[in-house]
Protein backbone atom coordinates (compact mmCIF):
# COMPACT_ATOMS: atom_id res chain seq x y z
CA UNK A 1 0.00 0.00 0.00
CA UNK A 2 1.26 3.43 -0.83
CA UNK A 3 1.70 6.43 0.97
CA UNK A 4 -1.19 8.25 -0.10
CA UNK A 5 -3.74 4.91 0.45
CA UNK A 6 -2.02 4.31 3.50
CA UNK A 7 -2.94 8.01 4.41
CA UNK A 8 -6.12 7.85 3.41
CA UNK A 9 -7.07 4.45 5.22
CA UNK A 10 -5.81 5.98 8.34
CA UNK A 11 -8.52 9.13 7.85
CA UNK A 12 -11.25 6.31 7.34
CA UNK A 13 -9.90 5.13 10.97
CA UNK A 14 -9.97 8.45 12.78
CA UNK A 15 -12.94 10.66 10.65
CA UNK A 16 -16.50 9.21 10.86
CA UNK A 17 -17.59 11.55 7.96
CA UNK A 18 -15.32 10.43 5.78
CA UNK A 19 -15.83 6.98 6.78
CA UNK A 20 -19.63 7.01 6.21
CA UNK A 21 -19.90 8.42 3.53
CA UNK A 22 -17.34 5.75 1.82
CA UNK A 23 -18.17 2.81 3.93
CA UNK A 24 -21.58 2.68 5.15
CA UNK A 25 -24.66 2.37 3.64
CA UNK A 26 -28.29 2.91 4.88
CA UNK A 27 -31.60 2.75 3.52
CA UNK A 28 -32.93 6.16 2.46
CA UNK A 29 -36.74 6.95 2.97
CA UNK A 30 -37.86 6.15 -1.03
CA UNK A 31 -35.84 2.67 0.30
CA UNK A 32 -32.79 3.18 -1.88
CA UNK A 33 -29.35 1.70 -0.17
CA UNK A 34 -26.82 4.67 -0.55
CA UNK A 35 -23.90 5.65 1.40
CA UNK A 36 -24.52 7.55 4.70
CA UNK A 37 -23.31 11.60 4.01
CA UNK A 38 -23.95 13.56 7.07
CA UNK A 39 -26.81 15.94 6.76
CA UNK A 40 -26.99 18.73 8.59
CA UNK A 41 -28.71 17.98 11.79
CA UNK A 42 -25.98 14.70 11.73
CA UNK A 43 -23.13 17.28 11.29
CA UNK A 44 -24.18 19.61 13.78
CA UNK A 45 -24.61 16.73 16.27
CA UNK A 46 -21.00 15.10 15.42
CA UNK A 47 -20.01 18.45 15.83
CA UNK A 48 -21.04 18.84 19.19
CA UNK A 49 -20.16 15.25 20.41
CA UNK A 50 -16.23 15.36 19.32
CA UNK A 51 -16.09 18.88 21.39
CA UNK A 52 -16.99 17.24 24.15
CA UNK A 53 -15.29 14.07 23.94
CA UNK A 54 -12.13 16.51 23.29
CA UNK A 55 -12.49 18.22 26.15
CA UNK A 56 -13.76 15.84 28.92
CA UNK A 57 -12.39 12.19 27.21
CA UNK A 58 -16.19 11.31 27.19
CA UNK A 59 -19.76 11.33 25.28
CA UNK A 60 -22.39 12.25 28.04
CA UNK A 61 -25.49 13.64 25.78
CA UNK A 62 -29.05 13.78 25.28
CA UNK A 63 -30.53 15.04 22.57
CA UNK A 64 -34.11 16.55 21.43
CA UNK A 65 -34.97 16.22 17.89
CA UNK A 66 -37.63 16.17 15.75
CA UNK A 67 -39.13 13.20 13.46
CA UNK A 68 -36.47 11.32 10.95
CA UNK A 69 -33.94 13.30 11.09
CA UNK A 70 -31.50 11.06 11.29
CA UNK A 71 -30.11 11.35 14.55
CA UNK A 72 -30.63 7.19 15.27
CA UNK A 73 -28.80 6.93 12.04
CA UNK A 74 -26.02 9.35 13.01
CA UNK A 75 -25.04 7.38 16.64
CA UNK A 76 -25.28 3.87 15.08
CA UNK A 77 -23.06 4.89 12.45
CA UNK A 78 -20.64 6.45 15.53
CA UNK A 79 -20.71 3.41 17.30
CA UNK A 80 -20.32 0.93 14.53
CA UNK A 81 -17.38 2.99 13.74
CA UNK A 82 -15.83 3.09 17.36
CA UNK A 83 -17.28 -0.50 17.68
CA UNK A 84 -15.65 -1.96 14.87
CA UNK A 85 -12.11 -0.57 15.34
CA UNK A 86 -11.03 -0.88 18.48
CA UNK A 87 -10.40 -4.02 20.98
CA UNK A 88 -12.66 -4.59 24.19
CA UNK A 89 -15.57 -2.52 23.07
CA UNK A 90 -19.22 -3.56 23.65
CA UNK A 91 -21.70 -1.54 22.96
CA UNK A 92 -25.53 -1.72 23.64
CA UNK A 93 -28.65 -0.33 22.30
CA UNK A 94 -32.14 0.20 23.90
CA UNK A 95 -35.62 1.55 22.28
CA UNK A 96 -39.00 2.17 23.72
CA UNK A 97 -40.47 -1.33 21.50
CA UNK A 98 -38.43 -4.31 20.42
CA UNK A 99 -39.37 -3.44 16.90
CA UNK A 100 -37.87 -0.15 17.40
CA UNK A 101 -34.55 -1.80 18.77
CA UNK A 102 -34.52 -4.80 16.00
CA UNK A 103 -34.98 -1.57 13.37
CA UNK A 104 -31.85 0.03 15.14
CA UNK A 105 -29.73 -3.45 15.21
CA UNK A 106 -30.86 -3.89 11.50
CA UNK A 107 -29.09 -0.97 10.31
CA UNK A 108 -26.04 -2.09 12.43
CA UNK A 109 -26.22 -5.90 10.53
CA UNK A 110 -26.73 -3.36 7.13
CA UNK A 111 -23.49 -1.36 7.96
CA UNK A 112 -21.78 -4.64 8.61
CA UNK A 113 -23.20 -6.51 5.54
CA UNK A 114 -22.49 -3.76 2.68
CA UNK A 115 -18.87 -2.13 4.35
CA UNK A 116 -16.05 -3.06 2.25
CA UNK A 117 -14.37 -6.37 3.38
CA UNK A 118 -11.08 -4.59 4.14
CA UNK A 119 -13.02 -2.91 6.99
CA UNK A 120 -15.25 -5.46 7.93
CA UNK A 121 -13.86 -6.90 10.97
CA UNK A 122 -14.06 -10.57 11.84
CA UNK A 123 -17.54 -12.16 12.96
CA UNK A 124 -18.45 -14.58 16.04
CA UNK A 125 -21.45 -15.30 17.40
CA UNK A 126 -24.84 -13.52 15.50
CA UNK A 127 -27.92 -13.84 16.10
CA UNK A 128 -31.02 -11.29 16.62
CA UNK A 129 -29.88 -9.55 19.51
CA UNK A 130 -26.30 -9.63 19.44
CA UNK A 131 -22.99 -9.12 16.71
CA UNK A 132 -20.13 -10.02 18.38
CA UNK A 133 -16.32 -9.39 16.71
CA UNK A 134 -14.72 -12.12 18.03
CA UNK A 135 -11.05 -11.28 17.38
CA UNK A 136 -11.04 -7.50 18.43
CA UNK A 137 -13.35 -8.96 21.48
CA UNK A 138 -16.02 -6.65 20.73
CA UNK A 139 -19.45 -6.17 19.92
CA UNK A 140 -23.44 -5.10 20.08
CA UNK A 141 -26.24 -6.09 22.15
CA UNK A 142 -29.72 -5.42 21.83
CA UNK A 143 -32.88 -4.34 24.65
CA UNK A 144 -35.99 -3.35 25.25
CA UNK A 145 -36.90 -0.46 27.87
CA UNK A 146 -40.02 -2.55 29.92
CA UNK A 147 -38.32 -6.10 29.54
CA UNK A 148 -36.86 -6.99 33.05
CA UNK A 149 -33.56 -6.37 33.50
CA UNK A 150 -32.50 -5.34 30.43
CA UNK A 151 -28.67 -4.36 29.79
CA UNK A 152 -27.78 -4.65 33.35
CA UNK A 153 -25.75 -8.12 33.32
CA UNK A 154 -22.82 -6.62 31.73
CA UNK A 155 -20.08 -4.07 31.17
CA UNK A 156 -20.44 -1.57 28.08
CA UNK A 157 -18.57 1.33 26.74
CA UNK A 158 -21.35 2.62 24.01
CA UNK A 159 -24.94 3.15 25.23
CA UNK A 160 -27.59 4.29 22.65
CA UNK A 161 -30.89 4.78 24.49
CA UNK A 162 -33.26 5.39 21.39
CA UNK A 163 -36.56 7.05 21.78
CA UNK A 164 -36.12 7.21 25.54
CA UNK A 165 -38.71 10.09 26.25
CA UNK A 166 -41.58 6.83 25.73
CA UNK A 167 -39.72 4.18 27.81
CA UNK A 168 -41.66 2.75 30.47
CA UNK A 169 -40.50 2.80 33.60
CA UNK A 170 -37.08 4.95 32.75
CA UNK A 171 -36.00 6.04 35.90
CA UNK A 172 -35.84 2.76 36.93
CA UNK A 173 -34.32 1.46 34.08
CA UNK A 174 -31.67 3.75 32.85
CA UNK A 175 -30.51 3.55 36.84
CA UNK A 176 -29.79 0.33 36.17
CA UNK A 177 -28.37 0.63 32.78
CA UNK A 178 -25.81 3.71 33.75
CA UNK A 179 -24.24 1.71 36.54
CA UNK A 180 -22.86 -0.30 33.35
CA UNK A 181 -21.22 1.90 31.73
CA UNK A 182 -17.86 3.00 33.41
CA UNK A 183 -16.77 6.69 33.56
CA UNK A 184 -13.84 6.29 31.61
CA UNK A 185 -12.27 7.85 28.44
CA UNK A 186 -13.85 7.00 25.39
CA UNK A 187 -17.07 6.02 26.90
CA UNK A 188 -20.32 6.97 25.41
CA UNK A 189 -23.52 7.48 26.70
CA UNK A 190 -25.90 9.04 24.43
CA UNK A 191 -29.62 9.34 25.20
CA UNK A 192 -31.87 10.98 22.24
CA UNK A 193 -35.40 11.60 21.71
CA UNK A 194 -38.73 13.14 20.59
CA UNK A 195 -40.30 15.12 23.34
CA UNK A 196 -43.36 13.28 25.33
CA UNK A 197 -44.41 15.98 27.74
CA UNK A 198 -43.10 17.25 30.83
CA UNK A 199 -41.77 15.60 34.46
CA UNK A 200 -40.78 12.51 32.84
CA UNK A 201 -37.27 10.96 32.91
CA UNK A 202 -36.13 12.41 30.25
CA UNK A 203 -37.41 15.58 30.36
CA UNK A 204 -35.68 15.67 34.09
CA UNK A 205 -32.51 14.81 32.52
CA UNK A 206 -32.36 17.51 29.83
CA UNK A 207 -33.42 19.74 32.38
CA UNK A 208 -30.29 18.84 34.37
CA UNK A 209 -28.34 19.10 31.35
CA UNK A 210 -29.50 22.61 30.30
CA UNK A 211 -28.70 23.93 34.09
CA UNK A 212 -25.46 22.38 33.80
CA UNK A 213 -26.34 20.08 36.60
CA UNK A 214 -24.91 17.03 35.47
CA UNK A 215 -22.16 16.13 33.24
CA UNK A 216 -24.46 15.58 29.83
CA UNK A 217 -24.94 18.06 27.26
CA UNK A 218 -28.01 19.08 25.71
CA UNK A 219 -28.42 18.78 22.23
CA UNK A 220 -31.39 20.31 20.46
CA UNK A 221 -32.10 20.08 16.22
CA UNK A 222 -34.93 21.85 15.31
CA UNK A 223 -36.84 20.18 12.01
CA UNK A 224 -36.20 23.32 9.71
CA UNK A 225 -32.77 21.73 9.16
CA UNK A 226 -33.66 19.36 7.02
CA UNK A 227 -33.73 20.03 3.20
CA UNK A 228 -36.32 17.45 2.57
CA UNK A 229 -38.58 19.40 4.95
CA UNK A 230 -40.20 22.17 1.87
CA UNK A 231 -42.80 21.56 -0.13
CA UNK A 232 -43.12 23.26 -3.94
CA UNK A 233 -45.02 26.56 -3.20
CA UNK A 234 -48.77 26.03 -4.89
CA UNK A 235 -50.27 29.18 -7.33
CA UNK A 236 -52.44 31.69 -4.74
CA UNK A 237 -50.14 30.04 -1.38
CA UNK A 238 -50.67 32.99 1.11
CA UNK A 239 -49.44 32.54 4.80
CA UNK A 240 -52.16 32.58 7.44
CA UNK A 241 -53.00 33.49 11.13
CA UNK A 242 -49.49 32.94 13.02
CA UNK A 243 -47.46 31.70 10.11
CA UNK A 244 -46.38 34.94 8.48
CA UNK A 245 -44.92 35.27 12.89
CA UNK A 246 -43.30 31.68 12.87
CA UNK A 247 -41.70 32.04 9.19
CA UNK A 248 -40.10 35.39 10.81
CA UNK A 249 -39.72 34.19 14.04
CA UNK A 250 -37.11 31.04 12.38
CA UNK A 251 -35.96 32.83 8.96
CA UNK A 252 -37.66 30.27 7.30
CA UNK A 253 -38.96 30.15 2.97
CA UNK A 254 -42.14 29.96 1.74
CA UNK A 255 -41.58 26.48 0.94
CA UNK A 256 -40.94 25.65 4.65
CA UNK A 257 -44.16 26.75 5.12
CA UNK A 258 -46.26 24.98 2.70
CA UNK A 259 -44.46 21.78 4.06
CA UNK A 260 -45.18 23.08 7.78
CA UNK A 261 -49.04 23.68 6.95
CA UNK A 262 -49.43 20.59 5.26
CA UNK A 263 -48.08 18.56 8.47
CA UNK A 264 -50.43 20.33 10.45
CA UNK A 265 -53.35 19.36 8.47
CA UNK A 266 -51.84 15.64 8.51
CA UNK A 267 -51.34 15.23 12.42
CA UNK A 268 -54.73 17.92 12.56
CA UNK A 269 -53.06 19.33 15.82
CA UNK A 270 -50.40 22.60 15.58
CA UNK A 271 -49.51 21.39 19.22
CA UNK A 272 -48.52 17.87 17.89
CA UNK A 273 -46.65 19.36 14.95
CA UNK A 274 -44.47 21.17 17.67
CA UNK A 275 -43.82 17.98 19.90
CA UNK A 276 -43.41 16.09 16.32
CA UNK A 277 -41.24 18.62 14.69
CA UNK A 278 -40.07 20.96 17.41
CA UNK A 279 -38.80 24.62 16.23
CA UNK A 280 -37.44 25.00 19.90
CA UNK A 281 -36.78 22.76 23.06
CA UNK A 282 -39.29 24.46 24.86
CA UNK A 283 -42.25 23.94 22.83
CA UNK A 284 -41.15 20.33 22.03
CA UNK A 285 -41.86 20.03 25.69
CA UNK A 286 -44.80 22.24 26.77
CA UNK A 287 -46.75 21.05 24.00
CA UNK A 288 -48.29 17.88 25.68
CA UNK A 289 -50.04 17.45 28.74
CA UNK A 290 -49.75 20.45 30.37
CA UNK A 291 -51.61 23.42 30.82
CA UNK A 292 -49.11 26.22 31.36
CA UNK A 293 -49.46 29.42 32.91
CA UNK A 294 -47.82 31.24 30.03
CA UNK A 295 -47.52 29.61 26.68
CA UNK A 296 -44.59 28.57 25.41
CA UNK A 297 -45.26 30.12 22.38
CA UNK A 298 -45.46 33.45 23.80
CA UNK A 299 -41.90 33.25 25.41
CA UNK A 300 -40.15 31.96 22.45
CA UNK A 301 -41.31 35.30 21.07
CA UNK A 302 -40.05 37.49 23.50
CA UNK A 303 -36.78 35.45 23.62
CA UNK A 304 -36.49 36.34 19.92
CA UNK A 305 -37.25 39.90 20.36
CA UNK A 306 -34.39 42.56 18.92
CA UNK A 307 -34.17 44.68 22.06
CA UNK A 308 -35.78 48.55 21.29
CA UNK A 309 -36.25 52.11 23.17
CA UNK A 310 -37.15 50.85 25.99
CA UNK A 311 -38.63 53.68 29.11
CA UNK A 312 -38.81 53.26 33.03
CA UNK A 313 -36.66 52.53 36.27
CA UNK A 314 -34.48 49.66 36.27
CA UNK A 315 -35.34 47.29 38.73
CA UNK A 316 -33.93 43.78 39.65
CA UNK A 317 -35.22 40.54 40.71
CA UNK A 318 -33.42 37.93 42.72
CA UNK A 319 -34.73 34.07 43.85
CA UNK A 320 -32.45 33.06 46.50
CA UNK A 321 -31.31 29.24 46.79
CA UNK A 322 -33.33 27.19 49.43
CA UNK A 323 -31.07 23.74 49.26
CA UNK A 324 -28.34 22.09 47.59
CA UNK A 325 -30.12 21.13 43.98
CA UNK A 326 -31.72 24.53 44.21
CA UNK A 327 -30.17 27.32 42.23
CA UNK A 328 -30.40 30.88 42.14
CA UNK A 329 -31.32 33.49 39.91
CA UNK A 330 -30.70 37.20 39.44
CA UNK A 331 -31.85 39.71 36.07
CA UNK A 332 -32.71 43.08 35.68
CA UNK A 333 -36.33 44.72 33.57
CA UNK A 334 -36.39 48.21 32.32
CA UNK A 335 -39.79 49.04 30.49
CA UNK A 336 -40.29 45.83 27.53
CA UNK A 337 -36.21 44.60 28.04
CA UNK A 338 -34.86 42.31 30.56
CA UNK A 339 -31.18 41.34 30.39
CA UNK A 340 -28.32 40.55 32.53
CA UNK A 341 -30.05 36.70 33.41
CA UNK A 342 -27.82 34.81 35.98
CA UNK A 343 -28.21 31.54 37.74
CA UNK A 344 -25.61 30.46 40.76
CA UNK A 345 -26.07 27.17 43.17
CA UNK A 346 -22.41 27.50 44.74
CA UNK A 347 -22.58 30.68 46.47
CA UNK A 348 -23.15 30.74 50.27
CA UNK A 349 -24.50 33.74 52.53
CA UNK A 350 -21.68 35.54 52.64
CA UNK A 351 -20.46 35.51 48.58
CA UNK A 352 -24.64 36.36 47.63
CA UNK A 353 -24.19 39.54 49.97
CA UNK A 354 -21.53 40.32 48.81
CA UNK A 355 -22.48 39.63 44.91
CA UNK A 356 -25.53 41.79 45.46
CA UNK A 357 -23.84 44.90 46.44
CA UNK A 358 -21.88 45.12 44.20
CA UNK A 359 -24.79 44.66 41.36
CA UNK A 360 -26.03 47.57 43.46
CA UNK A 361 -22.95 49.47 43.29
CA UNK A 362 -22.30 48.47 39.72
CA UNK A 363 -25.70 49.88 38.83
CA UNK A 364 -26.23 53.52 40.91
CA UNK A 365 -28.00 55.97 40.30
CA UNK A 366 -29.91 54.10 37.91
CA UNK A 367 -31.59 50.90 39.40
CA UNK A 368 -34.60 51.77 41.28
CA UNK A 369 -35.55 48.34 43.07
CA UNK A 370 -33.95 44.93 44.34
CA UNK A 371 -36.80 43.05 44.61
CA UNK A 372 -35.94 39.91 47.02
CA UNK A 373 -37.49 36.49 47.37
CA UNK A 374 -38.52 36.45 50.84
CA UNK A 375 -37.97 32.59 51.01
CA UNK A 376 -34.27 30.49 51.51
CA UNK A 377 -31.92 33.37 52.92
CA UNK A 378 -33.74 36.25 51.48
CA UNK A 379 -34.93 37.48 54.44
CA UNK A 380 -31.85 38.19 56.13
CA UNK A 381 -30.32 39.42 52.58
CA UNK A 382 -32.95 41.81 52.85
CA UNK A 383 -31.80 43.27 56.40
CA UNK A 384 -28.28 43.48 55.52
CA UNK A 385 -28.58 44.96 52.41
CA UNK A 386 -30.73 47.67 54.68
CA UNK A 387 -27.85 47.80 57.45
CA UNK A 388 -25.32 48.63 54.48
CA UNK A 389 -27.58 51.26 53.60
CA UNK A 390 -29.35 50.67 50.76
CA UNK A 391 -32.51 51.29 52.40
CA UNK A 392 -35.88 51.68 50.32
CA UNK A 393 -33.91 50.62 47.03
CA UNK A 394 -34.02 46.86 48.85
CA UNK A 395 -37.87 44.82 48.93
CA UNK A 396 -38.24 42.06 50.18
CA UNK A 397 -41.13 39.86 48.77
CA UNK A 398 -43.16 37.14 50.39
CA UNK A 399 -44.27 34.77 47.81
CA UNK A 400 -46.75 33.54 50.17
CA UNK A 401 -48.43 36.61 51.28
CA UNK A 402 -52.00 38.20 50.47
CA UNK A 403 -52.26 39.73 46.65
CA UNK A 404 -53.14 43.01 46.67
CA UNK A 405 -55.62 42.09 44.37
CA UNK A 406 -56.73 39.18 46.62
CA UNK A 407 -60.31 38.82 44.72
CA UNK A 408 -58.04 37.88 41.73
CA UNK A 409 -55.00 35.81 42.56
CA UNK A 410 -54.70 33.44 45.84
CA UNK A 411 -51.37 34.97 47.14
CA UNK A 412 -48.48 37.89 45.52
CA UNK A 413 -46.64 35.05 43.74
CA UNK A 414 -49.55 34.00 41.92
CA UNK A 415 -50.16 38.50 41.74
CA UNK A 416 -46.65 38.70 40.18
CA UNK A 417 -46.83 35.65 37.51
CA UNK A 418 -49.90 37.41 36.12
CA UNK A 419 -48.58 40.78 35.87
CA UNK A 420 -45.66 38.93 34.40
CA UNK A 421 -48.19 37.01 32.13
CA UNK A 422 -49.68 40.58 30.88
CA UNK A 423 -46.09 41.61 30.21
CA UNK A 424 -45.06 39.01 27.84
CA UNK A 425 -48.59 38.10 26.47
CA UNK A 426 -49.47 41.57 25.78
CA UNK A 427 -51.03 41.57 21.74
CA UNK A 428 -49.50 45.34 21.22
CA UNK A 429 -46.01 44.51 21.97
CA UNK A 430 -43.56 41.88 22.12
CA UNK A 431 -41.11 42.18 25.23
CA UNK A 432 -37.70 40.71 25.21
CA UNK A 433 -36.06 38.67 27.65
CA UNK A 434 -32.73 36.99 27.83
CA UNK A 435 -32.53 34.07 24.86
CA UNK A 436 -31.84 31.44 26.85
CA UNK A 437 -33.12 27.67 27.23
CA UNK A 438 -33.13 27.48 31.29
CA UNK A 439 -35.38 30.73 31.32
CA UNK A 440 -37.71 29.88 29.11
CA UNK A 441 -38.35 26.72 30.37
CA UNK A 442 -38.58 28.33 33.61
CA UNK A 443 -41.17 30.98 32.75
CA UNK A 444 -43.12 28.22 30.73
CA UNK A 445 -43.37 25.13 32.86
CA UNK A 446 -45.09 25.78 35.98
CA UNK A 447 -49.26 24.76 35.61
CA UNK A 448 -52.17 26.52 37.51
CA UNK A 449 -55.61 26.51 39.05
CA UNK A 450 -58.64 28.24 40.68
CA UNK A 451 -59.17 27.82 44.80
CA UNK A 452 -62.49 27.91 45.92
CA UNK A 453 -63.02 31.58 45.34
CA UNK A 454 -62.01 31.34 42.24
CA UNK A 455 -58.95 33.00 42.06
CA UNK A 456 -56.05 31.75 40.18
CA UNK A 457 -53.35 29.88 41.79
CA UNK A 458 -49.56 29.25 40.35
CA UNK A 459 -48.22 25.77 40.64
CA UNK A 460 -46.41 25.94 43.94
CA UNK A 461 -42.46 25.58 43.57
CA UNK A 462 -42.37 22.18 45.83
CA UNK A 463 -44.87 20.92 43.71
CA UNK A 464 -42.56 21.41 40.56
CA UNK A 465 -39.65 20.26 41.71
CA UNK A 466 -41.61 16.55 42.43
CA UNK A 467 -43.14 16.87 38.65
CA UNK A 468 -40.26 17.93 36.93
CA UNK A 469 -37.02 18.07 39.25
CA UNK A 470 -36.88 21.58 39.70
CA UNK A 471 -38.42 25.06 40.61
CA UNK A 472 -38.89 27.89 38.41
CA UNK A 473 -36.07 29.82 39.97
CA UNK A 474 -35.25 32.64 36.64
CA UNK A 475 -39.39 32.90 36.10
CA UNK A 476 -39.70 34.05 39.82
CA UNK A 477 -36.85 36.32 39.43
CA UNK A 478 -38.23 37.98 36.13
CA UNK A 479 -41.62 37.62 38.79
CA UNK A 480 -40.14 39.74 41.23
CA UNK A 481 -39.35 42.88 38.62
CA UNK A 482 -43.10 43.19 38.57
CA UNK A 483 -43.95 43.15 42.45
CA UNK A 484 -44.19 46.85 42.42
CA UNK A 485 -45.23 49.42 39.60
CA UNK A 486 -42.41 51.30 39.06
CA UNK A 487 -42.86 54.61 37.15
CA UNK A 488 -41.63 57.33 38.98
CA UNK A 489 -38.43 57.67 36.75
CA UNK A 490 -37.78 57.29 32.94
CA UNK A 491 -34.45 56.07 32.28
CA UNK A 492 -33.63 56.03 28.16
CA UNK A 493 -32.28 52.90 26.71
CA UNK A 494 -29.34 53.92 26.58
CA UNK A 495 -28.74 54.37 30.03
CA UNK A 496 -29.88 50.25 30.07
CA UNK A 497 -26.92 49.31 27.81
CA UNK A 498 -24.57 51.53 29.89
CA UNK A 499 -25.31 49.82 32.74
CA UNK A 500 -25.25 46.66 31.02
CA UNK A 501 -21.94 47.13 29.96
CA UNK A 502 -20.90 48.39 33.20
CA UNK A 503 -21.95 45.05 35.00
CA UNK A 504 -20.58 42.65 31.91
CA UNK A 505 -16.81 44.43 33.04
CA UNK A 506 -17.18 44.56 36.60
CA UNK A 507 -15.24 41.71 38.36
CA UNK A 508 -17.52 39.46 40.83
Amino acid sequence: MDGTALAFELRLKNELPLYAKHLLRIRTKSGDVKPLILNDAQAYIHKRLEEQLTKTGKVRAIICKGRQQGCSTYINARFYHKTSHRFGVRTYIMAHEAEASANLFEMVERFHQHIDPTFRPSTGATNARELIFDKLDSGYKIGTAGAKGSGRSSTVQMFHASEAAFWPNASEHAAGILQTVPSTRDSEIIFESTANGLGNFFHKLWLKAVSGQSEFQAIFVPWFWQKEYSTEVPEGFQLEGEEAEYMQMYGLTLEQMVWRRNKIIELENPQLFDQEYPATPDLAFQTTGIDSFIPADMVQKARKQIPGRSFGAVVAGFDPKRDGSDRAAFLYRQGDTSWGLEYDQKRDFTQTLGYLRAKLDALTPYIERLFIDHGGSGWELGQMLREYGYGERIRVVNFGSAAQADDIYANRRAEMWGAMKGWICDPNHTPTIPDDDKLAADISAPTFKYDSRTRCLLEPKEQMKSRIGMSPDGGDALALTFAEPMIRHHVHANHMQATKARVDEHPW
